[in-house]
Protein backbone atom coordinates (compact mmCIF):
# COMPACT_ATOMS: atom_id res chain seq x y z
CA UNK A 1 0.00 0.00 0.00
CA UNK A 2 3.31 2.54 -0.01
CA UNK A 3 2.32 5.43 -1.63
CA UNK A 4 -1.44 4.84 -2.14
CA UNK A 5 -4.17 6.92 -0.52
CA UNK A 6 -7.62 5.64 -0.08
CA UNK A 7 -11.12 5.74 -2.49
CA UNK A 8 -13.24 8.97 -2.22
CA UNK A 9 -14.19 10.30 0.05
CA UNK A 10 -12.27 8.31 2.61
CA UNK A 11 -9.40 10.38 1.25
CA UNK A 12 -10.95 13.21 1.52
CA UNK A 13 -12.23 12.73 4.72
CA UNK A 14 -9.18 11.71 6.57
CA UNK A 15 -6.57 14.20 4.94
CA UNK A 16 -9.48 16.77 6.63
CA UNK A 17 -9.27 14.66 9.91
CA UNK A 18 -5.62 15.09 9.95
CA UNK A 19 -5.63 18.34 9.70
CA UNK A 20 -7.70 18.70 12.56
CA UNK A 21 -5.24 16.57 14.96
CA UNK A 22 -3.33 17.77 17.13
CA UNK A 23 -0.46 15.11 17.09
CA UNK A 24 0.50 11.33 16.18
CA UNK A 25 -2.98 9.30 16.36
CA UNK A 26 -2.96 5.81 15.76
CA UNK A 27 -5.93 4.00 14.89
CA UNK A 28 -5.88 -0.11 14.38
CA UNK A 29 -8.27 -0.43 11.85
CA UNK A 30 -10.53 -3.96 11.59
CA UNK A 31 -14.39 -4.70 9.60
CA UNK A 32 -15.57 -3.73 6.25
CA UNK A 33 -13.15 -0.63 5.70
CA UNK A 34 -10.05 -2.93 5.74
CA UNK A 35 -11.57 -5.76 3.67
CA UNK A 36 -12.17 -3.15 0.96
CA UNK A 37 -9.63 -1.20 1.18
CA UNK A 38 -7.13 -3.46 1.38
CA UNK A 39 -8.39 -6.77 -0.05
CA UNK A 40 -10.05 -5.26 -2.74
CA UNK A 41 -13.83 -6.53 -1.61
CA UNK A 42 -16.47 -4.45 -3.51
CA UNK A 43 -18.84 -3.85 -0.62
CA UNK A 44 -20.13 -0.41 0.72
CA UNK A 45 -19.01 0.55 4.31
CA UNK A 46 -19.45 4.17 5.52
CA UNK A 47 -17.54 3.27 9.16
CA UNK A 48 -14.31 2.82 10.04
CA UNK A 49 -14.15 1.01 12.48
CA UNK A 50 -10.71 1.20 14.82
CA UNK A 51 -10.36 -0.42 18.24
CA UNK A 52 -11.71 1.26 20.74
CA UNK A 53 -8.41 1.02 23.40
CA UNK A 54 -6.09 1.79 20.96
CA UNK A 55 -7.17 5.89 20.21
CA UNK A 56 -7.52 9.09 21.68
CA UNK A 57 -10.65 10.63 22.61
CA UNK A 58 -9.99 13.50 20.37
CA UNK A 59 -10.09 11.91 16.73
CA UNK A 60 -13.69 10.40 17.64
CA UNK A 61 -15.28 13.34 18.73
CA UNK A 62 -13.87 15.00 15.63
CA UNK A 63 -14.79 11.96 12.92
CA UNK A 64 -17.69 9.88 14.57
CA UNK A 65 -21.28 9.91 13.54
CA UNK A 66 -23.09 12.86 13.25
CA UNK A 67 -19.89 15.00 13.49
CA UNK A 68 -19.36 18.01 10.25
CA UNK A 69 -16.95 16.05 8.79
CA UNK A 70 -19.48 13.03 9.03
CA UNK A 71 -21.96 15.40 7.74
CA UNK A 72 -19.90 16.94 5.13
CA UNK A 73 -18.20 13.61 3.33
CA UNK A 74 -21.15 10.50 4.40
CA UNK A 75 -18.37 8.07 6.15
CA UNK A 76 -17.38 8.36 9.72
CA UNK A 77 -15.04 6.57 12.59
CA UNK A 78 -16.59 4.10 14.69
CA UNK A 79 -14.99 3.19 18.01
CA UNK A 80 -15.16 -0.80 18.05
CA UNK A 81 -16.13 -2.62 21.79
CA UNK A 82 -13.00 -4.69 22.28
CA UNK A 83 -13.63 -8.29 20.07
CA UNK A 84 -12.00 -11.05 21.27
CA UNK A 85 -8.65 -10.99 19.01
CA UNK A 86 -5.07 -13.14 19.05
CA UNK A 87 -2.96 -12.24 21.64
CA UNK A 88 -0.04 -11.17 19.50
CA UNK A 89 -2.33 -9.20 17.01
CA UNK A 90 -0.46 -6.23 17.94
CA UNK A 91 2.47 -7.32 16.38
CA UNK A 92 0.90 -7.93 12.68
CA UNK A 93 -0.64 -4.86 11.92
CA UNK A 94 0.34 -2.94 8.73
CA UNK A 95 0.40 0.38 8.33
CA UNK A 96 -2.16 1.59 5.85
CA UNK A 97 -1.14 4.97 3.65
CA UNK A 98 2.14 5.14 4.86
CA UNK A 99 3.26 9.12 4.81
CA UNK A 100 -0.14 10.43 3.35
CA UNK A 101 -1.12 11.66 6.24
CA UNK A 102 0.27 13.72 9.23
CA UNK A 103 -0.66 12.84 12.24
CA UNK A 104 -2.90 10.47 11.23
CA UNK A 105 -2.05 6.78 11.09
CA UNK A 106 -3.99 3.95 10.03
CA UNK A 107 -3.27 0.07 10.73
CA UNK A 108 -5.08 -3.17 9.18
CA UNK A 109 -5.09 -6.25 11.06
CA UNK A 110 -3.73 -9.38 8.95
CA UNK A 111 -6.35 -11.03 7.01
CA UNK A 112 -6.21 -14.22 10.15
CA UNK A 113 -6.73 -11.72 12.71
CA UNK A 114 -9.39 -10.17 11.25
CA UNK A 115 -11.05 -13.07 10.02
CA UNK A 116 -10.61 -14.03 13.78
CA UNK A 117 -11.93 -10.69 15.22
CA UNK A 118 -15.83 -11.75 13.59
CA UNK A 119 -15.66 -14.73 15.45
CA UNK A 120 -17.93 -13.89 18.32
CA UNK A 121 -19.98 -12.21 16.00
CA UNK A 122 -20.42 -14.45 13.10
CA UNK A 123 -22.95 -13.23 11.12
CA UNK A 124 -23.95 -13.92 7.62
CA UNK A 125 -21.74 -11.22 6.13
CA UNK A 126 -19.11 -11.99 8.14
CA UNK A 127 -18.86 -15.65 7.17
CA UNK A 128 -19.16 -13.91 3.13
CA UNK A 129 -15.97 -11.74 4.10
CA UNK A 130 -13.79 -15.28 5.51
CA UNK A 131 -14.73 -16.45 1.93
CA UNK A 132 -13.85 -13.57 -0.03
CA UNK A 133 -10.48 -13.38 2.16
CA UNK A 134 -10.37 -17.34 1.59
CA UNK A 135 -9.88 -16.83 -2.05
CA UNK A 136 -7.92 -13.45 -1.81
CA UNK A 137 -5.45 -13.49 0.22
CA UNK A 138 -6.06 -16.44 0.34
CA UNK A 139 -6.18 -17.68 3.75
CA UNK A 140 -4.95 -21.06 4.95
CA UNK A 141 -7.13 -22.84 7.05
CA UNK A 142 -4.51 -24.79 8.84
CA UNK A 143 -2.98 -21.68 10.01
CA UNK A 144 -6.21 -19.94 10.76
CA UNK A 145 -6.92 -22.85 13.12
CA UNK A 146 -3.29 -22.82 14.67
CA UNK A 147 -3.88 -19.34 15.35
CA UNK A 148 -6.82 -19.52 17.01
CA UNK A 149 -5.73 -22.20 19.13
CA UNK A 150 -2.55 -20.57 19.97
CA UNK A 151 -3.46 -17.05 20.42
CA UNK A 152 -7.35 -16.88 20.97
CA UNK A 153 -8.95 -19.97 22.43
CA UNK A 154 -7.56 -19.31 26.09
CA UNK A 155 -9.11 -16.40 26.55
CA UNK A 156 -12.67 -17.14 25.10
CA UNK A 157 -15.32 -18.48 27.09
CA UNK A 158 -17.69 -20.72 25.19
CA UNK A 159 -15.01 -22.89 24.07
CA UNK A 160 -16.85 -25.45 22.24
CA UNK A 161 -19.25 -23.34 20.45
CA UNK A 162 -16.41 -21.09 19.18
CA UNK A 163 -14.33 -24.30 18.78
CA UNK A 164 -17.18 -25.47 16.50
CA UNK A 165 -17.87 -22.06 14.50
CA UNK A 166 -13.84 -21.97 13.40
CA UNK A 167 -13.88 -25.76 12.27
CA UNK A 168 -17.33 -24.62 10.56
CA UNK A 169 -15.17 -22.20 8.68
CA UNK A 170 -11.94 -23.89 7.80
CA UNK A 171 -14.49 -26.71 6.39
CA UNK A 172 -16.04 -23.29 4.55
CA UNK A 173 -12.75 -22.05 3.46
CA UNK A 174 -11.47 -25.33 1.99
CA UNK A 175 -14.76 -25.78 -0.15
CA UNK A 176 -14.91 -22.30 -1.19
CA UNK A 177 -10.53 -22.87 -2.30
CA UNK A 178 -11.49 -26.26 -3.80
CA UNK A 179 -14.10 -24.63 -6.06
CA UNK A 180 -11.79 -22.11 -7.17
CA UNK A 181 -8.52 -24.39 -7.58
CA UNK A 182 -6.40 -22.34 -5.08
Amino acid sequence: MAGEKPPEPWHSFLQELDQQLTGETRLHCLGGFVITVCYGLTRPTSDVDFLSSIHSNHVLTLGQEGTALHRKYGVYLQAVSEPTLPENYGARVAEMFPSIYGNLRLFALDPYDLALSKLERNRERDRDDIKYLATHVPLVPEKLMARYKEEMRPYLSQEAKHDLTVQLWVQMIQEVRASRNI
